[in-house]
């Protein structure tokens, strides 16, 4: 068996290289852990869509008391960060061609004219006019790129003031810098596109130590940064990942060794951790092989395996308290049928978890079945030949207090008998319940970043541009018929804008009004001469009034392809998806600024081929679903470990060990109650995975295979080590993990605690024996 085993090992080894020949198979993308779409091909490619510029553009803002210096800081920076290629695009200033965006101003200018002021212009002519005539009357009006006698109507200024007022972000007319003021700074305006995106395990940290870098050099120059990205997050995230990994996990082996050195007294006693080693290398390349690579978040939850691989040992090492010689392959047979146990209602528990929807789920679930069953073979095939000859001396002084607790539990329960602590418990559960708030936000699987959220709401503030992940996705028949449903969809977010509740958005009827509006347009044109005697007695000649009036009502409109393909339609270009095979088209419609779902849910509502996506609000109703569903696949679970354990420990004994786990699980979901702390999905998967893991300790009171003081003993030992590894989650920044690192250290507890009563009602009233006169010997007595 040992060298079977080793084979295994090494052909795991070598599998591992190869897996690793590449780098690290490594993700830290939070989107591959999160359910896949409907399966609507236009909906996921809106996602993809929307995405992009979240995970790899970057935005900053250089900030100077005095405008020119922050010109010539963005200036330089662009250039230096162009020149190194570390960047697919940079742009700090503006680049388009004066002379195409005239041109294109002056032949869409109709197309181009804001929803408000065509209703001006059909509705009420004579305040059109009298507003333009105002404006040819004003010095200090706004001069627009287009020749007064190219635009003696005022259509190619509005046109051109809509598409300013997107943004207070202006170009500087020396330098082409994008500028805006406030608060006595100028602040120069800077986007970079990297080469990958904020998945990318080596792209975010490079970019954001040259961030550092950039930010240092503009402090001494008296300037002021701030930057947003959701490459930036991914950098934070993934090193704080990689901190965690490291420190909880290194100093859960640490605790581990410290405990196992002073209960056993003997260095051999180390090799106890062997299983863990086996059991993560398992675990990553049993993720790998499936999924293509493991993800960052099932590595900082998968070190929590440590403890639970290190119980495997326990089951036999934990018999050397026991009055005879230690030998480890008779100690192992005593032992094999509760260990096995042990691993099968474990892997049930786990496995149980692949089935939901979830793929963080399901590959936390993989990771740790796979790890299972690597330590158990360890523990089975390899350790007890590698302990083979060695004699554990533990110490006796945990013994004795193993057996002053049983007395002292004994001496409690012949006072107050079973029934009024469990009535307590019970008690403390309902109170605990019922203060219990579920709660289920995908922003609970990242860590708090202050600086990076702070600067992210001051450049909102100032630019009022704030992305965010919702939006509407609008299909139709043909262009036409696009325009026109996005064009009512405006007109109610017009409203919602106007009320402060949304603070912007980006809509394809913004850069061409849809046909309908064009040609009423068209009627409001051909009834103009007889409203435009303001403008002819300012001096504006008429034949020049007709000569423009003729060219808006013949020139041909241009389509939406070609206005988009033009200087003035890039910021809109994101938002056309293009035509299918059958010649239906979509759309998108941006949000600036996180709005309430129900008011952009009452916008949509009614509209044909209009559809509000809002995927964080999707997956958390999700979350909600999937705990339910959850629940019923551990209560599946259950009912099989149940089955299993009737064969050693009839119905009776099966539901008891099965039952006093649940027990635990709710106990620990009251004090989440009492504390406060939501019950999120990663917190129920916690609970969960007590069950599994209580029953492991119920089977080792149960069998008490060298006397119930020593078998509580093995069971504190493997509590202690899975405490050292879930407890330490709660150090975690992460709200999810250290969440579920509360939820399964209350629930072991709870299990430690409960565990005795898994012994036959004959045997728990039993006398407690001194550590040096133990209880009657189980048939499976280590000899």
């Amino acid at each position: 068996m040992p060298r079977l085993f080793l084979v295994l090992l090494l052909a795991l080894l070598v599998l591992t290289a190869w897996q690793w020949r590449h780098g690290p198979p490594l993700s830290a993308g939070l989107l591959d852990l999160l359910p896949r779409g409907s399966g609507d091909a236009r909906l996921e490619q809106a996602e993809r869509r929307m995405q992009e510029p979240l995970n790899r553009e970057l935005l900053l803002l250089i900030g100077h008391p005095q405008r020119q210096q922050a010109i010539d800081l963005a200036r330089q920076l662009g250039r230096d960060w162009q020149a190194s290629g570390r960047f697919a695009q940079v742009q700090w200033r503006l680049e388009a061609d004066l002379a195409a965006v005239r041109q294109q101003l002056h032949a869409s200018r109709l197309a181009l004219l804001p929803s408000a002021d065509r209703r001006l212009l059909v509705e009420q002519p004579d305040a059109f006019i009298q507003q333009r005539a105002a404006e040819l009357f004003d010095s200090f009006a706004g001069h627009g790129l287009l020749p007064a006698a190219q635009d003696w109507l005022g259509l190619g200024l509005r046109a051109q003031q809509a598409i300013a007022a997107q943004g207070p972000v202006q170009a500087d007319l020396g330098s082409g810098v994008l500028l805006l003021e406030a608060d006595g700074m100028s602040w120069a305006l800077l986007r970079a596109r990297s080469h990958a995106d904020a998945f990318d395990l080596q792209a975010p940290p490079a970019i954001a130590a040259e961030l550092q870098r950039v930010r240092a050099a503009l402090q001494q120059q008296g300037a002021q940064l701030l930057a947003s990205s959701g490459v930036l997050y991914a950098a934070a995230g993934q090193a704080r990942a990689s901190r965690e990994i490291g420190l909880l996990g290194g100093a859960a082996l640490l605790g581990t060794l410290l405990l196992l050195l002073l209960a056993y007294r003997r260095a051999s006693a180390l090799l106890g951790l062997l299983p863990v080693a086996v059991a993560l290398l398992a675990g990553c390349a049993a993720c790998v092989l499936v999924y293509g690579q493991v993800n960052a978040l099932t590595l900082v939850l998968g070190a929590s395996l440590i403890g639970v691989a290190a119980d495997f040992p326990q089951h036999y090492l934990s018999k050397s308290w026991g009055p005879l010689p230690w030998h480890s392959w008779s100690a192992l047979r005593a032992t094999l049928p509760g260990l096995s146990l042990s691993l099968a209602t474990n892997l049930i528990g786990y496995l149980a978890l692949a089935f939901t929807p979830f793929p963080a789920l399901s590959q936390i679930a993989l990771f740790s079945a796979a790890g299972l069953i690597g330590a158990y073979l360890c523990a089975v095939c390899l350790l007890p030949a590698w302990l083979s000859g060695v004699h554990l001396r533990p110490a006796p002084a945990l013994l004795g207090s193993a057996a002053r607790l049983l007395d002292w539990r004994r001496r409690l329960l012949a006072s107050t008998g079973s029934r009024a602590p469990l009535a307590l418990l019970l008690l403390f559960c309902g109170g605990g319940l019922w203060q219990l708030q579920t709660q289920n936000d995908l922003r609970q699987w990242l860590g708090a970043e202050p600086q990076l959220q702070a600067e992210a709401r001051r450049i909102a503030e100032l630019t009022g541009q704030q992305p965010t992940s919702q939006f509407f996705l609008v299909r139709a028949r043909d262009e036409a018929q696009l325009l026109q449903r996005q064009a009512a969809l405006s007109a109610r977010l017009d409203a919602t804008v106007a009320s402060g509740q949304l603070r912007g958005y980006r809509a394809l009827s913004q850069l061409v009004a849809p046909p309908a509006e064009l040609h009423s347009l068209h009627g409001a044109l051909q009834r103009l001469p007889q409203h435009w005697q303001p403008l002819l007695q300012l001096g504006l000649a008429e034949a020049a009034l007709q000569a423009e009036l003729a060219a808006l009502l013949d020139s041909p409109q241009p389509s939406l392809e070609q206005a988009l393909a033009g200087p003035l339609g890039e910021p809109w270009r994101p938002l056309w998806l293009g035509a299918e095979a059958d010649g239906s088209v979509a759309g998108l419609v941006s949000l600036q600024g996180q709005a309430e779902v129900a008011l952009l849910r009452r916008a949509a509502a009614g509209l044909d081929g209009v559809q509000l996506v809002d995927r964080l609000g999707e997956l958390n109703r999700l979350f909600a679903a999937t705990q339910l569903g959850a629940a019923e696949l551990k209560l599946l679970s259950c009912l099989a470990i149940v089955l299993l354990l009737c064969l050693p420990f009839g119905l009776a004994g099966a539901l008891r060990v099965v039952g006093l786990p649940l027990l635990a699980a709710l106990a620990a979901a009251a004090c989440l109650g009492w504390l406060g702390q939501p019950l999120t999905l990663f917190s129920l998967f916690g609970l969960l995975l007590i069950t599994a893991i209580g029953v492991d300790y119920c089977i080792l009171q149960r069998e008490a295979i060298g006397g119930a003081a020593v078998s509580l003993l093995g069971t504190l030992l493997a509590a202690l080590t899975s405490w050292l590894s879930f407890g330490l989650l709660l150090l975690s920044q992460t709200p999810v993990i250290a969440n579920f690192g509360l939820a399964v250290s209350l629930g072991l507890f709870f299990a430690f605690l409960l565990a005795p009563w898994a012994r036959p009602p004959a045997a728990s009233n039993e006398l407690c024996i001194s550590p040096t006169h133990n209880e009657a010997r189980s048939p499976h007595e280590v000899s």
